[in-house]
């Protein structure tokens, strides 16, 4: 019996894992529109090309879409917010799909280890 609650356990173990993991998309596209907003705040600022160069490496595929003049990079930063949270919204349904998966997996192998134990206890062989 204490094996039949272990494969349970294992179960609820990886769904405790993968709490850790679901939230990642959001957390990312939280950070991103930080990022923007420093964007949008570095066109105020005294030189915007120095500003912009030093935000382009943390924000990453972002940085191509709002290189250019500053002139129109409201509406630049207002198309990548809007491409971003489509890439981070197709980046969470992956996740959880494969969150999903994961525990179906571990599942289905908690129950096959609880008949191999149950039948070998049944014939007297453990």
């Amino acid at each position: 019996m204490a094996f039949a609650a272990l494969a349970v356990g294992v179960v609820g173990l990886a769904g405790v894992f993968a709490t850790y993991a679901a939230p990642l998309p959001l957390q990312r596209a939280m950070a991103r529109e930080a990022l923007l907003d420093a964007a949008l705040a570095a066109a105020d600022s005294p030189d915007p090309q120095a500003a912009m160069a030093a935000l382009a490496p943390r924000l990453g595929d972002s940085a191509e879409a709002l290189a250019g003049a500053p002139a129109g990079l409201a509406e630049r930063v207002t198309k990548e917010r809007l491409a971003m949270r489509t890439r981070l919204d197709a980046e969470a349904g992956a996740l959880a799909a494969q969150l999903r998966l994961l525990i179906v997996v571990i599942t289905v192998m908690g129950a096959i280890f609880v008949a191999v134990i149950v039948g070998g206890f049944s014939r007297g062989r453990c």
